[in-house]
């Protein structure tokens, strides 16, 4: 094998496992799933079916990524973090999977620890969830959102530095990437280091 799985954890069948992986203790990877290189799924990771998740992912402790979640490349979800994939569940009338609402999390994107993620919506890309947010609408590429519900509080480099708008363009002070202000909810990288 070209990764790793504690002995504690299970593997379902039809399971895609990328090379230099490694899964830790007390998880479970269901059926139909596809996990890129060089992940890390941390202790007590609950993947369910059919998802997919891209290469260098990072996913903390005690986190289910349900039926319906897609993690691309490079994606940190933090400790306890939650995502959902019903908006209106009862336990007395459960919904069949044709009602699961997909949610797609970017390439680079941060989800902070215990923040909740309800289905249906889109992280950009590099985008920075704040530890306990509630993110209940699209978070559009590189900005920081956090709060309940989370709102846009400012703009992150994709190296993880802070972006300062005194014009419409900016340069990240630590990598030199320089951004583009579209609007107040949107910011585009224009020269990449």
């Amino acid at each position: 094998m070209s990764y790793f799985v504690h002995e504690s954890s299970y593997i379902d069948k039809n399971v895609k496992v990328g090379e230099g992986t490694k899964i830790w203790h007390f998880s479970h990877v269901m059926s139909n799933v596809v996990i890129g290189n060089n992940c890390i799924l941390g202790q007590n990771v609950h993947i369910g079916s059919n998802v997919k998740i891209g290469n260098n992912v990072k996913i903390q402790n005690n986190v289910s990524v349900y039926e319906g979640v897609i993690l691309e490349d490079n994606v940190f979800c933090g400790p306890s973090m939650v995502f959902t994939n019903v908006l209106n569940p009862r336990s007395l009338y459960p919904k069949d999977k044709s009602e699961y609402l997909n949610t797609l999390v970017k390439q680079g994107a941060s989800i902070g620890a215990n923040s909740s993620i309800v289905c249906g919506i889109t992280l950009g890309s590099n985008c920075f969830i704040g530890a306990g947010s509630v993110v209940t609408k699209d978070i559009p590429d590189y900005a920081i959102v956090y709060g309940i519900p989370a709102e846009i509080k400012g703009w992150m480099c994709e190296c993880s530095n802070k972006l300062s708008f005194t014009d419409h363009i900016t340069k990240c002070n630590k990598c030199g990437r320089e951004y583009r202000k579209i609007s107040k909810e949107r910011v585009k990288l224009l020269l990449s280091k």
